[in-house]
């Protein structure tokens, strides 16, 4: 691996993870208690013996930049070891910013010629997955492809989110779809690529798009020798509010094939005020915790019930939560009900009050149906909810809520309540339409 650089993308909005990524990019989202989505990928590379990555960011950076630091979480640090933020090289012109992940990779090339890559490893940074980029490299190598792409199968309803590639006995690639309608295989691409670096070069400067899939992958096939690695273990994209949910859930299920303890996936512990400084979780007597994952400084007075918290989440007595994903410090207060919800850090649960509830719903979000339809109930980074305010499915309450947010709130299934947020974030939250 030591002529092997990669690149990972960092740049996504996640639009539609809707307001969980209005003050982040996508791959700084936190995840399974302590780690955020950029983790698994990290670790990955990490554990397959990456001495080089280049993090091309774009899309609110400062919380992913904050969280990378120096790299040492991942043993990145070192005289030709690192983790760099490379943000676009921006200058006078609005072009200037990423176009697409074929043009974040060419605006950064420099950072992998100047280790003497002879190989480019591209990962994504918001999949959850443990992989050997290794044993990728080592079947590039065999194979003497230009280009070889982690491949897995999917479900065939599936295949219109995913490039599609058909295959011949030796799974060289023989034919190439980008997200089709209508798919003649099944064989899904995971976003990781190996490619020869000067048939990168080339490729990038003959480029007629800024798409891998697109234009780089699909413009090499037939002109190039391109291979499918394929890939058998738990993946999974959490790029929508169902999928994100789910793969928590996943966490909590026996055999699901998502095991945190097994997989070594690292966090920098120095992030989110030193998750090493929190005080030790406290179980009252009071309590009940049932299948659950449950982080430093929590504290649990009531019940807890097939649910993720982070640190520092207090659940007074006589509180139930099920079914949910909740962030760091968040309170909830006595007798009150979050049922399937996913609640972003530092949100107060009022006394009594009762959000979510079980099962799917008919009625999706009114702002944002293609976003919150499955049953889930969303909250927003520090909100409120009054105490004894009933909130119910599909329902989104913005970040920064306050009781005023409520005067002419009207329960029902599919509610928005819009919060108190700065003009500058404006711009986030018409994105999350888009």
């Amino acid at each position: 691996m030591r002529q092997t650089v990669a690149f990972l993308l960092a740049g996504g909005v996640g639009s539609r993870l809707n307001i969980l990524g209005w003050m982040r990019a996508k791959p700084a989202v936190p995840f399974g208690g302590c780690y955020r989505l950029i983790d698994f990928t990290m670790s990955n590379a990490m554990h397959s013996g990456v001495q080089q990555i280049g993090i091309l960011t774009q899309y609110r950076p400062y919380s992913l930049m904050g969280h990378i630091g120096s790299g040492e979480a991942w043993d990145l640090i070192g005289r030709r070891r690192c983790a760099k933020i490379l943000p676009p090289s921006t200058g006078r012109e609005d072009f200037d910013w990423y176009r697409g992940t074929a043009d974040a990779v060419a605006q950064n090339l420099e950072f992998a010629a100047r280790y003497g890559a002879q190989r480019v490893l591209i990962l994504s940074g918001d999949h959850i997955y443990k992989m050997d980029y290794a044993a990728m490299v080592e079947f590039h190598k065999q194979q003497k492809a230009a280009i070889t792409i982690a491949m897995m199968r999917v479900a065939w309803e599936d295949t219109r989110h995913f490039g599609i590639a058909q295959v011949d006995e030796e799974q060289r690639i023989t034919a190439w779809e980008e997200k089709p309608a209508k798919a003649k295989s099944n064989l899904a691409s995971m976003g990781v690529y190996v490619i020869d670096f000067e048939f990168l070069k080339k490729s990038l400067d003959g480029r007629r798009g800024h798409d891998f899939g697109k234009n780089i992958i699909n413009d090499a096939i037939g002109v190039a020798p391109v291979y499918a690695y394929l890939f058998s273990g738990y993946w999974a994209d959490v790029g929508t509010l169902k999928a994100y949910w789910q793969t928590h859930m996943d966490i909590l299920t026996p055999g699901s094939g998502l095991n945190l303890p097994e997989w070594g996936v690292r966090t920098n512990i120095d992030d989110e005020g030193a998750l090493g400084d929190r005080p030790p979780t406290v179980i009252a007597s009071s309590a009940q915790v049932q299948n659950a994952l449950i982080s430093a400084g929590c504290i649990i007075e009531g019940t807890v019930v097939n649910s993720v918290l982070s640190p520092g989440v207090h659940v007074a007595a006589g509180a139930v939560v099920r079914d949910s994903v909740v962030m760091h410090d968040v309170r909830i207060g006595g007798k009150a009900e979050v049922t399937s919800v996913i609640a972003d850090k530092g949100v107060v649960f009022g006394p009594a009050c009762r959000v979510g509830g079980p099962g799917p719903s008919a009625q999706p979000n009114e702002k944002y149906p293609d976003h919150l339809f499955s049953g889930l109930t969303l909250v927003g980074k520090k909100a409120v909810v009054p105490e004894r305010m009933e909130i119910f499915r599909n329902t989104i309450v913005e970040p920064q809520t306050t009781l005023l947010s409520y005067v002419d709130y009207k329960p029902r299934e599919g509610a928005y309540i819009q919060g108190v947020v700065p003009s500058k974030e404006k711009a986030s939250r018409r994105s999350c339409s888009q």
